[in-house]
């Protein structure tokens, strides 16, 4: 292998290692610990996307549509989302947030940024000039 392709794969490594231990510190700041991180990703995605049915929803988070079931079951049953009749199949329905799912995606998100503004604002000026650039690498890599 050249030293290029060593290098390259190094710096994946440690991207990768960086990026796996930023996320899991960034989601432990939580609001409402009985609000798993599952329940959230289907929420976030109910935010993102609309109204949707729970196959949908499914396919959104990448799961088999039983384990979505379970957790829209749930997330009702705590009163973070509604269940409507499909406008044009009646064997559907549509699931949506409710104003309390609303408050607690806002209360999540202020948590996890208040955190990470406490820990940008330990960095010098030029860290965070680096981590912006940084940010923007990251979403170009992402696709985004």
């Amino acid at each position: 292998m050249s030293r290029t392709t060593l290098d390259t794969a190094a710096l994946a490594h440690d991207l990768r290692l960086a990026v796996m231990r930023f996320s899991r510190r960034l989601r432990n700041q939580r609001v409402d610990s009985s609000v798993t991180l599952t329940h959230l990703a289907a929420l976030s995605t109910l935010k993102r996307v609309g109204p949707i049915s729970p196959g949908e929803l499914a396919a959104h988070e990448r799961v088999q549509p039983p384990s979505m079931t379970r957790v829209v079951v749930a997330l009702e049953g705590m009163g973070l989302v509604t269940r409507t009749p499909h406008p044009t199949d009646g064997r559907q329905v549509i699931i949506g947030l409710t104003p309390a799912a609303e408050d607690l995606l806002t209360e999540e998100a202020r948590a996890r940024e208040a955190w990470l503004s406490g820990r940008l604002q330990e960095l010098t000026p030029e860290e965070r000039a680096v981590l912006r650039e940084a940010a923007e690498i990251m979403e170009k890599l992402a696709g985004g």
